[in-house]
């Protein structure tokens, strides 16, 4: 008689690649420990995952699910950036693999020219339309501020990581959030101008 496949298998190899990550990092995700983890063999994993990448894909997959969670719950920017900050401190694994592999989410370029940032980053796109009901506009108006915004909170994290600035964390998060206000502030006021 034939085997069955497992239908909770694959959910059974992210939590172990998830449960590895966390403890390792980088290191530590390899499909052959992912398979010994998730009580499989490594020939049950590269059928459900073709290689290390895909796996990496699938957890990047469940972390941006996260972030997107906590962004969608805040309904201020300032409450997005302090739930993102929060994130990253407070399990910077995930926080590591969204930013050492936010690449993998981005579709191929065809033609040679990159799809808007929206496209490939669905939390971007949330950030834009959070803009967009605070300020006016469209989304799409926003974009260059939603960078600035993303690279001022992402930028706060990485340092309140690396403990680049041992002792000042919480001027460094209270500036941050001057910055984001600033930014949003200073976009409302031009709006309100034309």
């Amino acid at each position: 008689m034939p085997r069955q496949p497992d239908p909770d298998l694959e959910e059974r190899i992210l939590k172990a690649a998830h449960a590895l990550w966390r403890r390792g990092g980088d290191k530590a995700l390899t499909l052959r420990a992912v398979a010994q983890a998730a009580g499989t063999n490594t020939p049950a994993v590269y059928r459900r995952f073709r290689n290390r990448r895909e796996l990496v894909r699938g957890l990047l997959g469940i972390t941006v699910a996260r972030i997107g969670k906590i962004f969608a719950a805040g309904a201020t920017i300032e409450q997005m950036t302090e739930a993102y900050v929060d994130l990253a401190l407070e399990q910077p694994r995930e926080f590591e693999l969204f930013y050492t592999h936010a690449r993998e989410m981005a579709p191929p370029k065809r033609s040679g020219v990159p799809k808007p940032i929206r496209e490939s980053r669905p939390n971007f796109a949330l950030l834009e339309q959070t803009v967009a009901k605070r300020v006016g506009g469209s989304p799409e108006d926003h974009t260059r501020l939603a960078l600035a915004l993303w690279a001022t909170i992402h930028g706060t994290s990485v340092i309140l990581l690396s403990r680049g600035i041992e002792g000042h964390e919480e001027e460094l998060r209270s500036a941050c959030r001057t910055a984001v206000k600033t930014m949003i502030d200073a976009a409302a006021n031009f709006s309100e101008k034309k």
